[in-house]
């Protein structure tokens, strides 16, 4: 008896950016390890809301028995924070991020992207308008109008929470370093946000890395890194900005790109996939991609130098786009763990997202809500004086549900405790 021949579906979005990654969904065997690290399923319990419930999506779109528009793809789709979580987890190494970014992308194309994240997106495409964009948010924070408007409920005062939260304390006086460069010369990505709104962390990276013996270089040209762009479904915006970028860099002739917001080094590094379809630029993003590195991964393999006492407790809390995206765990405790007298204490859940996930906390604020509360819930019960996390967005996030709690907690960057420590060192 002969076996009957199964004959596949004909593909009802031919030549579209899912259609084109069919092999990473065919990949997934429906096993459930997903389940357990997804944020979106633990706190709405709902399996449209796991990873594996949205690639059963991803797969009726293809066949055909959903359509683009349909509400519920357009729903759990959009509900996913894109965290990435689900690939550590994955035994049958599922490329979800990218299955995610093929299908935003395609549904972009069958219906408009929403009109804040348009808004959002095309600002950041602009240099000019982001610059002032930025210089407005700065002014606003200065004269306490974010703080004041942080008390307002829902989303409005939550936005001004977050610009609130981007306030830095002073730090002990810390003159520009003159590094020895024999560790290597370095390009900073110096970013929208953390350029805009973390302008303190940035030139603690600088001299964090010159203490450690790298040489700086500066890259004129540079801008947003595309990650917001990609994640929303505006590839060819992605793709614009990372073609910026490439040639950027390319002209400082750096031996390391150092970036310190986990969500622009994944999407620097993930530049190859993004531009595959173009052999030329695909060669040169695979160049530079090979070069960039989290501010953490070059301390790390510095050392870290050691600095002075700073008598505090830290809670770390895991970027998601660091841990589970670029794989990077123990650089940042290497840089936590070279502060003399600074005690870690354990954060439950540290590697489970805090809902902000670039814009989505503005887009999706009911879900990022729900997810927030479950992190500063475990953020109240370990205690810290700080948590410390390498993300701008996960740093305002986090530091916008503490200051509307009302919690002393603060969250900051690793980099800032290593230049306070450094700054605090006995003079040699």
């Amino acid at each position: 008896m002969s076996t009957p021949v199964v004959v596949p579906p004909e593909c009802a979005l031919p030549g579209s950016p899912l259609s084109n990654a069919q092999a990473g969904i065919d990949a997934c065997v429906h096993c459930g390890f997903c389940l357990q690290a997804c944020p979106t399923y633990l706190t709405l319990e709902d399996e449209n809301d796991s990873p594996r419930g949205r690639i059963v999506l991803m797969r009726a779109l293809l066949e055909g028995t959903l359509a683009p528009g349909n509400e519920s793809v357009e729903t759990h789709i959009g509900q996913c924070l894109g965290c990435r979580a689900c690939e550590t987890a994955c035994p049958s190494g599922v490329p979800y991020g990218q299955l995610l970014e093929a299908t935003r992308e395609t549904l972009a194309q069958h219906r408009p992207i929403p009109a804040i994240a348009r808004i959002i997106l095309w600002i950041f495409e602009r240099p000019l308008l982001l610059t002032i964009a930025m210089a407005g948010g700065r002014v606003t924070r200065a004269l306490g109008i974010a703080k004041l408007l942080a008390r307002l409920p829902g989303r409005p005062g939550f936005a001004m929470a977050m610009l609130s939260s981007t306030s830095r304390s002073k730090t002990s006086a810390r003159a520009a370093v003159r590094s020895t460069g024999e560790k290597g010369r370095v390009a900073l990505l110096t970013g929208c946000v953390m350029e805009g709104l973390f302008t303190e962390t940035n030139r603690a990276t600088e001299r964090v890395l010159a203490t450690n013996a790298y040489a700086m270089a500066s890259a004129p040209g540079q801008g947003c890194c595309g990650a917001l762009h990609v994640h929303a479904g505006d590839a060819d915006a992605a793709r614009r900005l990372a073609k910026t970028n490439i040639a950027a860099f390319e002209r400082t002739n750096a031996d390391y790109i150092c970036v310190n917001a986990a969500g622009c080094g994944a999407m620097m590094k993930e530049y190859p996939h993004l531009l595959a379809a173009e052999p030329e630029w695909a060669a040169r993003a695979a160049q530079l991609s090979s070069k960039v590195r989290d501010v953490s991964e070059l301390l790390s393999a510095a050392g870290p130098v050691r600095g002075g006492a700073v008598r505090t407790l830290v809670a770390y809390d895991a970027p998601c786009h660091l841990v589970h995206a670029q794989r990077i765990v123990a650089p940042p405790l290497d840089v936590l763990r070279a502060i003399p007298e600074l005690e870690l204490v354990p954060l439950n859940e540290s590697d489970v997202c805090c809902g902000s996930a670039g814009i989505y906390n503005l887009v999706e604020p009911h879900v990022s809500d729900v997810v927030l509360a479950r992190k500063l819930e475990n953020i109240s019960a370990a205690r810290p004086d700080l948590v410390a996390t390498g993300n701008p967005g996960c740093l305002m996030q986090i530091g916008a549900g503490l200051l509307r709690a009302g919690s002393p907690t603060r969250a900051v960057h690793p980099v800032e405790l290593l230049d306070e420590s450094y700054a605090r060192r006995a003079p040699r």
